[in-house]
């Protein structure tokens, strides 16, 4: 009778604790590998000390709050793991080619660490950037560049791969699906660099291919379908290799403006563009389902005169299509100017974006800013606005 009215107590108090439970948020923060922006710390390229600094990375985003990590383990056509096709990078050992000493994984490493402690672990890779200082950075014989030269092009003082060839376009796809079939990472994250930004008086030199190619496109639906392309062939390949794997692109915050497209542009006027500018057409992707979400980088302040956040967030808020949207914040951006002096500039955004339909969450940029604690936002976050935990939003499309 007594184990009867227990029982009774605990199902009336069921719902209390049901609706207690915290919402499902994404919370991420982006580690960036390149030119050692967050990890490991420049200089730094022994193998121990780097395990160290990681740990401690991930246990200050845990005290945070923070449910996932975006890690860089492909900054330039290298690799932060051992790879059939690339070669070490060299912001893990100072020189490409050379492997860590004492010998480990890097990635087996970050993934574990991270998965220990409850986190999502994302494989952040750059797909067409190869070279990312032609006068500076150090190139393995073995790296592609040298062994396909006819595949890259030179812009400013960088090479890419040519995205209008498609053995490039198939050789990023084979080191997308090596990664995805011997390692428990979570999802496969790119960000905004598809064709690189427009140098003002430089046209990306892509004539060669373009004339060989284009089949009677303009240059500009051309270049869009090579990106549609790629982003077509990864999706397939990772879903087929993992269906669990997710496949997130971090575009620039700015799809088109309204003057170039009246019905979907966003009421944002100046900067390049996904669609006119980086050739990205991710509402396709999203249509499409190639995709399984999209975290656009609103790095702008409210009432910013191009690009302000409020309206960059409702506009992407109704341009899901069904996919999860995580809002990249720009937490780096602390103190720059007056507005990110502001010490509610990071708190007012994170109200709005939860606020906001269609928005399941947000990214940092970058790892590096929280060891400053800026306008005590750490502190925010941890005893206020992540203060209890939360799961990542699920993906009823994914089984």
């Amino acid at each position: 009778m007594k184990f009867s009215f227990l029982l009774l107590i605990a199902y009336c108090l069921l719902p209390i604790f049901s609706v207690a439970q915290t919402k499902a948020e994404f919370r991420g923060v982006w580690v960036a590998t390149v030119e050692n922006i967050d990890w490991p710390s420049r200089g730094n390229y022994n193998s121990d000390s780097q395990k160290v600094e990681f740990i401690r990375l991930l246990d200050m985003h845990q005290r945070n709050g923070m449910n996932a990590m975006i890690v860089q383990i492909r900054p330039v056509t290298d690799a932060f793991y051992p790879s059939q096709f690339e070669p070490w990078s060299e912001y893990l050992t100072g020189k490409q080619g050379q492997p860590p000493m004492p010998y480990y994984d890097p990635l087996e490493f970050m993934i574990a660490e991270t998965h220990k402690r409850g986190m999502e672990f994302h494989a952040w890779m750059n797909p067409y950037r190869a070279v990312f200082n032609i006068n500076k950075s150090s190139v393995a014989d073995t790296h592609i560049t040298k062994i396909h030269p006819e595949w890259f092009l030179t812009y400013g003082d960088k090479k890419y791969f040519d995205p209008g060839i498609k053995e490039a376009q198939q050789y990023v796809t084979n080191v997308v699906q090596d990664v995805v079939s011997r390692y428990a990472v979570d999802a496969i994250h790119f960000d905004d660099y598809f064709y690189p930004y427009k140098i003002a008086g430089k046209e990306f030199p892509d004539f060669a291919s373009y004339n060989k190619y284009g089949n009677g496109m303009t240059k500009d639906n051309w270049r869009r379908s090579n990106t549609d392309s790629i982003i077509n062939k990864l999706s397939a390949v990772i879903k087929k290799e993992n269906p669990k794997c997710q496949f997130g692109i971090s575009p620039f915050g700015v799809w088109r403006n309204i003057n170039k497209d009246s019905v979907n542009g966003s009421r944002t006027n100046g900067a390049q563009t996904n669609y006119d500018d980086l050739y990205a057409d991710i509402l396709l992707w999203l249509q499409k389902g190639w995709i399984d979400y999209v975290a656009p980088q609103l790095y702008w302040e409210f009432g910013h005169k191009v690009a302000p956040y409020e309206i960059l967030l409702d506009w992407w808020s109704k341009h899901t299509y069904g996919k999860n949207c995580y809002i990249g914040l720009g937490i780096y951006r602390a103190n720059s100017n007056a507005a990110w002096k502001d010490q509610t500039q990071i708190p007012r955004m994170i109200d709005t974006l939860r606020n906001t339909p269609n928005i399941q969450g947000m990214i940092f940029f970058s790892s590096k800013t929280f060891e400053k604690n800026p306008n005590g936002w750490n502190d925010t976050l941890r005893l206020n606005y992540f203060k209890e935990p939360a799961k990542t939003p699920a993906m009823d499309w994914i089984k």
